[in-house]
């Protein structure tokens, strides 16, 4: 069944396929083994919005990712991008038809310096000959001096104002997160993946992570991020997606989310049918904003050790 996003015209419907949507994944399994990581799991990314994948730890969130992004084949299911399969496409082919990640643990070049890491990012768009780079052509240098200006221009746009000739590793640990997030957006990206951008930032640097991904949908990208900060997710997301052992168990706004007993059972592991079946009288004690606030926030306490 084609899934026709929310106010969708006739015009944006061709083909049966709804340009709004820029990604569809269905009935996604990926399994490790006898492990099952992800479980027939469902999802679409409109154009321009902010979607949030949320669960507890081992929920299958970073699975996901990796079966979207083309790290790893999944055992069955499809996954389209731009209306076209990509289950057996290669990460670089995926990040040249405009897709781009970031990773829970930073994947920085960390012998190179911060610009020369922003740089990679500009592979896939680049096409230039050896013998250009051999005898250094006009054309080599006019080359080097666009990829050179496009990558302080993105650190520029992330907020980086330091010095970019020095190692990657002597920044603190948020100014790499911005790094690594300039060098996915050289690559031109309509959809930016983000798994756990606010992991390890204080409060000052969360704040300027929100704003830093509202310019990025500003221009026009969709961003998709798996996030444990709470705070975070309502205040940015137009959408979430709750998973829990693989499955999405809920998806809506994050106001629905908030107070959804089934995500509330999946996180504080209430007992089984107590949550789902909860009533008025149940629903109240968790009725206040701020307790309900500070019941998500413990993912962070998830006593199960189960892997992504």
């Amino acid at each position: 069944m084609t899934h026709i996003a929310h106010g969708t015209t006739t015009a944006q419907v061709l083909d049966g396929v709804d340009r709004n949507i820029l990604l569809s994944v269905e009935n996604l399994v990926m399994r490790f083994g006898g492990v099952t990581a992800v479980d027939g799991m469902n999802m679409t990314v409109e154009r321009g919005e902010i979607l949030s994948v949320i669960g507890p730890n081992g929920a299958g969130k970073t699975s996901v990712f990796n079966c979207i992004s083309g790290f790893y084949r999944p055992t069955s299911g499809s996954i389209k991008f731009l209306a076209e399969e990509i289950t057996k496409t290669r990460p670089s082919e995926i990040t040249k038809m405009g897709m781009a990640r970031t990773f829970q643990n930073l994947r920085l070049f960390k012998d190179m310096s911060i610009l020369d890491n922003v740089k990679t990012g500009l592979h896939s768009r680049i096409k230039q000959h050896w013998y250009h780079a051999f005898l250094h052509t006009p054309s080599f240098k006019k080359t080097e001096h666009f990829i050179d200006e496009t990558a302080r221009g993105w650190l520029e746009f992330v907020g980086f104002s330091g010095d970019e000739r020095v190692y990657v590793t002597q920044l603190p640990y948020g100014e790499q997160r911005r790094v690594e997030i300039a060098r996915a957006l050289c690559t031109s990206p309509q959809l930016l993946l983000l798994d756990e951008p606010a992991a390890g930032l204080n409060h000052a640097e969360k704040r300027a992570l929100i704003e830093l991904i509202r310019k990025i949908q500003a221009l026009g990208v969709s961003i998709v991020l798996i996030e444990h900060d709470m705070g975070l997710v309502m205040d940015i997301s137009e959408r979430i997606i709750v998973l829990n052992y693989g499955k999405e168990i809920a998806v809506g706004t994050p106001e629905e989310i908030r107070s959804n007993p089934l995500v509330i059972e999946a996180y504080l592991g209430a007992e089984e049918g107590q949550a789902a079946d909860a009533t008025g009288a149940d629903v109240e004690l968790l009725a206040d904003e701020a307790e309900i606030d500070e019941a998500l926030e413990e993912i962070e306490a998830e006593p199960e050790k189960r892997g992504h």
